[in-house]
């Protein structure tokens, strides 16, 4: 079993070092009486050396086989698996999951690093056909460089892994900053990479906080790739910041104001526990979490007052407890924004139909935990609790007449990232498909669920519509076309003439 460290510290060009005194606490949030540990506050003295030891470990990195670079993944694995059950328990302390959340967010992470080992062996480039019979054209993946992965605390393994594992398998060299909610996590992934045997400098880990570490990563001359999973406050400063260097890329990931279209003719029965998955799991505190429900109005009131008994029953308390279905939030700054948004939906004029808020009795006490806030309100451009992500259990129920109006209504938000719709009709589920703006859509499905072979990332004020997971290849790689004469003289396409003298 790989144990974490008992102070956490940094791994930079294959050592862990201790940065200076400067500490912060990583506690339970169930229980703010646990203290999981201490890690090093970061700076912009150890951007630059994580950076330096990334660029120095790229020549050989990247000269090595693509399948060697793999089979470190496959190593990484089977280390995970040892450990399952006691990581899944780590990451339900550290930021609050329910245990079986917890469980899947490893199986995801497994499944990610397998998925890229595999694809190792796969084609990584083209042959394509040239218009000259003497010549090959090829189109050829190269490593961009020193990527930098700035990842979130409510996946704190499957994530990371999504950035982590094309990067290496392309032949990039990685810097990675966890959240500063989930330090363990981030540092126990790196230590199983040690312990599979990548080699000093191909991945290197830096603890602390964003404006303080994060930013100078972000903002370093010799740093090719950023990629970020976060809000969109942030992502968006790390879009214009990328935009100014012109050797540098970013694909950012940014959250969303998802929502259901709930039919009239929709299965009732799955529609709502798909309701209830998509607005509570993980608390509502997921990027694809629905926080919209579109219900047409000849189902409205039935749906209504269903969502709301059964979010009534909904299970809150310790998320080590196989029974618990809601946990805490990750932080007193959660709960805040949460019941800033309530109240201001009540000051908008929503109906209020059950009033959550913070909870502090009993098992509650210690904790950051909160109950569902479920309210009703007709669609309002101007209402920013229908625009703004909040990032918790808050949710909207919304009427609509018909197609066009349930599309509208969920076009109307600056977001794009989830979606699913509830009907049985296929000509209304293709129209949903078509018309409305999302990366990525369910059909009789909660929002939620991604699966590591699909891209996964949002449009507009979701993301910079490069997903992540499968699809970031194309982030961290560049293709380049090589063209092979094979014959004895040059021809030129389109008819072009290779003669340099006149006759």
């Amino acid at each position: 079993m790989v144990t974490t460290l008992a102070k956490g510290m940094n791994y930079i060009g294959g050592r862990w070092v201790v940065v200076g005194t400067d500490s912060f606490e990583d506690r339970n949030p169930a229980n703010t009486g646990e203290l999981i540990g201490m890690f090093s506050c970061s700076g912009s003295r150890e951007a630059d050396a994580a950076v330096a030891a990334a660029k120095d470990a790229f020549q050989t990195w990247r000269q090595e086989s693509r399948i060697r670079r793999a089979e470190h993944l496959d190593a990484f694995v089977q280390l995970v698996k040892k450990d399952q059950e006691e990581l899944a328990r780590l990451i339900s302390r550290e930021c609050g999951k329910c245990i079986a959340e917890a469980r899947a967010d490893v199986v995801e992470g497994i499944h990610t690093a397998q998925y890229w080992f595999g694809r190792a062996r796969t084609p990584s480039g083209e042959v394509l056909a040239s218009e000259i019979p003497e010549k090959d054209s090829y189109v050829h993946r190269k490593p961009k460089g020193v990527v930098v992965a700035i990842t979130p605390w409510n996946f704190p393994f499957a994530i990371p892994l999504w950035l982590i594992c094309p990067s290496l398998v392309e032949g990039n060299t990685v810097v990675f900053k966890p959240a500063e909610e989930t330090p363990a996590v981030g540092e126990r992934i790196v230590q199983y990479f040690e312990k599979a045997g990548l080699p000093p400098g191909v991945l290197n880990l830096v603890q602390g906080y964003g404006e303080e570490v994060g930013w100078p990563l972000v903002t370093h001359p010799d740093v090719d790739v950023v990629l970020f999973t976060g809000s969109a406050q942030v992502g968006s400063m790390i879009k214009e910041a990328c935009a100014k260097d012109y050797r540098k890329f970013c694909v950012c990931e940014m959250g969303g104001k998802n929502a259901m279209m709930i039919f009239d003719d929709a299965d009732f029965e799955l529609a709502l526990n798909a309701a209830i998955i998509s607005a509570f799991r993980t608390t509502g505190q997921r990027c694809v979490s629905a926080e919209r429900l579109i219900v047409q109005e000849g189902i409205f009131e039935r749906f209504t007052e269903a969502f709301e008994k059964r979010a009534r029953r909904i299970r809150i308390g310790d998320p080590l407890d196989e029974s618990t279905f809601m946990g805490p939030m990750v932080s007193q700054a959660g709960v805040e924004k949460f019941e800033h948004y309530n109240k201001l939906a009540a000051e908008e004029g929503a109906k209020i139909r059950l009033s959550g808020g913070k909870l502090t009795d009993g098992e509650y006490r210690k904790g950051y935990f909160v109950s569902p806030f479920i309210y009703v309100m007709q669609h309002n451009p101007k209402a920013r609790v229908l625009r703004e992500e909040v990032f918790g259990p808050h949710v909207a129920l919304i009427p609509f007449k018909d197609l066009d109006d349930a599309t509208r209504i969920y076009n109307d938000c600056e977001y794009g990232f989830a979606l699913s719709v509830c009907s049985r009709d296929y000509r209304v589920i293709r129209a949903v498909r078509e018309r409305c703006e999302f990366g990525v859509g369910y059909v009789n499905l909660p929002t939620i669920g991604a699966e590591v072979h699909l891209p996964f990332g949002g449009l507009k004020k979701s993301g910079t519509g490069m997903p992540s997971a499968a699809a970031l290849v194309d982030a961290v790689s560049h293709r380049v076309s090589w063209t092979v004469n094979h014959g004895t003289e040059i021809k030129m396409a389109q008819g072009l003439t290779a003669e340099v003298e006149g006759k």
